[in-house]
């Protein structure tokens, strides 16, 4: 990533807007904003930004349609804005290919070490070539679920699973670490970049999307399990067979 990361802001509320660019600006961020999202779709998929901060609700096109618009295409990170507290928005968002999402109202300090981690995270993915070392470094098997991570391709049954990328690293670590239960400040430091506060409901959120995703029953998982108390555990023995629908 270029050592000035590129945002573009997608937010009709003309102050916070002035306010976002300002603000991120200052913290040496090379930012574009829009008020309207159908600009926006075209200038993401033409110039490749490295961020874009989009919200949910916008007067022409809603979040999670440009999103939807612009996944298969766009390979930067998107940060969703959004009013609501409902869960059901959140994982709309994770399930379409958002890596993260901040809820109003907007506290800028937070906001940039959301946007910071999400940098972290593009930073430390592999760069490979075609004279990489062995790719079995980089690709974990269980059953019928394959992982490669240099690609970041999830494929269940031979099918591929579309995920987001922040969903496909929270199920690489779940993978990784097979039979051992990892807490949810772990997977949010892993993930995201921070401390696990007691509130935060990312990781749940982007769990119960992979559940959805690789076919695991929320009401009854048995794939990827809560283990009360303590946090998620990835069961390497429920992937032999398909009986559950993807």
């Amino acid at each position: 990533m270029a050592a000035t990361p590129r945002l573009f802001i997608v937010e009709d509320d003309d102050k916070l807007r002035h306010l976002l660019s300002s603000y991120f600006r200052e913290q040496d961020f090379n930012v574009k904003a829009f008020d309207r999202g159908e600009a926006a779709v075209a200038a993401i998929l033409s110039e490749q930004p490295d961020i874009v901060m989009l919200d949910l609700m916008l007067p022409d096109i809603d979040g999670l349609t440009i999103c939807r618009q612009i996944r298969a295409q766009f390979s930067g990170k998107v940060l969703m804005l959004t009013a609501s507290d409902d869960d059901f928005d959140h994982v709309a968002a994770l399930e379409i290919g958002a890596d993260d999402f901040v809820t109003k109202p907007i506290k800028p300090r937070v906001l940039l070490a959301r946007l910071r981690a999400l940098i972290r995270r593009a930073d430390s993915q592999p760069k490979t070539t075609e004279h990489s070392p062995s790719i079995a470094l980089n690709t974990l098997a269980y059953g019928r679920l394959t992982l490669n991570k240099s690609r970041k391709r999830c494929a269940l049954a031979e099918k591929h699973i579309p995920l987001s990328d922040s969903e496909f690293d929270l199920l690489w670590l779940l993978a990784e670490s097979a039979d051992k239960v990892l807490s949810r400040d772990t997977l949010t430091r892993a993930v995201r970049g921070i401390e696990y506060d007691g509130l935060d409901r990312t990781v749940d959120n982007k769990v119960v999307s992979l559940r959805k995703k690789l076919g695991d029953n929320p009401a009854s998982p048995c794939r990827i399990i809560t283990v009360r108390g303590k946090g998620y555990l990835f069961v390497p023995d429920a992937w032999q067979d398909s009986q559950h629908n993807v």
